[in-house]
């Protein structure tokens, strides 16, 4: 399964079930995708009642956080954002990248509209990675350094706005047996490399998080929070031998359902003038927005912290960074479902900004990207290899 941990197949593998959720919603199956989507089983699995498509949101996509916690985990600690130096500059493009297209969002739309403004400030990693991977392999690795840190940063602050904006009124009960659970998590998770990973010990593991997540989800915390939160505690040794088998299902199952169930909509049948402002503002501040908050964040924190000049990213490296942290995808697929889950119009309407927006930030991403690589020499693949080789080597030995 090595072929699926490739960021191109990911990329592709994600594209293409969004295009075919689109495809089919608009197709003679429409109605009965939505009905299966909004349909309920007969009765309540420990106490939730859920569609299957918030199945989908609520449940599957815990994984892909959980994983997305111990990538989190390791770069804070051994990978890019491990000092406070290399964490710097991308953390300010962080920040500019998220600050401005809320910005921009919150300019277009009218006041009641305004809880939408987190979503066009996510970039998806998956995706920016695999159209980096798949046209800018001659770039310098500085490029795809900064274009990771700044992405997981970035899921860092979308955690945070979910877990602080759409987060219910709370269960004090079920929340503080969470906190228990996940401390349980991370003492057995410490007991993992001393009984050698035993089936007893992994089968409780798995018993607690499910647990976890049950527990959360009661809380009035979206569900989501529990991977996180799992992930993070995860001691080293387990949390790599978790992620290495767990990648292939996120990339290959997880991700690609989550985007054809929120692809699915049907595309109103109303001239394009007539399309709310929540799709034009998101259309518009992905994209722009992205390029504005990080290339200026981004070239001010290098001058203002003195990177080395054979360190720094050249303005055409930056605006290709930035042009690629424009495609929201995933993240801004979940973050839109959480906005308007209520509001059926606007929850249509912002699928199609948040894929439009993507789309226009792939194209550009990848165009800048293409032409940009075609001022270095021509990658040597061995020596790439070789390099993924060492470092994936490198991350298992040191956990």
């Amino acid at each position: 399964m090595t072929w699926i941990r490739n960021p191109q197949v990911s990329a592709m593998l994600l594209l293409g079930a969004a295009v075919l959720g689109l495809v089919v919603a608009n197709t003679p199956l429409g109605p009965g995708l939505d009905e299966l989507k909004h349909w309920h089983l007969p009765f309540p699995v420990a106490g939730l009642d859920l569609s299957m498509a918030h199945w989908v949101t609520d449940g599957l996509l815990v994984v892909f956080f959980f994983v997305a916690a111990i990538e989190l985990r390791y770069e804070l600690t051994q990978g890019e954002l491990a000092s406070v130096r290399r964490a710097i500059v991308p953390s300010v493009a962080a920040v500019g990248g998220v600050a401005a297209p809320a910005i921009i969002f919150l300019a277009i739309v009218p006041s009641e509209l305004d809880r939408g403004w987190p979503i066009p400030i996510a970039t998806d990693i998956a995706f920016a990675l695999g159209v980096l991977a798949l046209v800018g392999r001659r770039l310098p690795s500085r490029v795809r350094a900064l274009l990771l840190a700044l992405a997981i940063i970035d899921d860092l602050i979308g955690i945070l706005v979910i877990a602080v904006f759409f987060t219910t009124e709370l269960a004090w009960l079920p929340l503080g047996g969470a906190v228990l659970a996940v401390v349980a998590f991370a003492l057995l998770g410490r007991a993992y490399r001393a009984r050698r990973g035993s089936w007893p010990l992994r089968i409780a593991m798995v018993a607690i998080a499910v647990l976890t997540w049950w527990l959360v989800a009661s809380s009035g915390i979206h569900a989501t929070i529990a991977g996180v939160a799992l992930g993070a505690v995860l001691a080293p040794a387990p949390a790599e031998s978790a992620r290495v088998k767990l990648e292939p299902a996120v990339n290959g199952i997880v991700l690609p359902l989550f985007a054809f169930v929120a692809a699915s909509v049907t595309i109103p049948q109303i001239p394009i003038a007539q399309l709310s402002p929540v799709f034009w503002a998101i259309l518009v501040a992905l994209p722009l927005g992205k390029l504005i908050g990080i290339s200026i964040a981004g070239f001010g924190a290098q001058l203002a912290t003195r990177v080395p000049k054979q360190e720094r990213l050249t303005p055409a490296e930056l605006l290709a960074v930035a042009l690629l942290g424009g495609i929201g995808f995933t993240v801004s697929l979940l973050m839109n479902e959480l906005a308007f889950r209520s509001a059926e119009e606007f929850l249509v309407e912002g699928t199609l900004g948040v894929l439009a927006g993507s789309l226009v930030a792939v194209v550009l991403g990848a165009a800048c990207t293409a032409l940009l690589a075609r001022r270095y020499p021509a990658a040597d693949d061995a020596a790439i290899a070789q390099y993924e080789l060492d470092e994936s080597t490198r991350r298992t030995d040191g956990r």
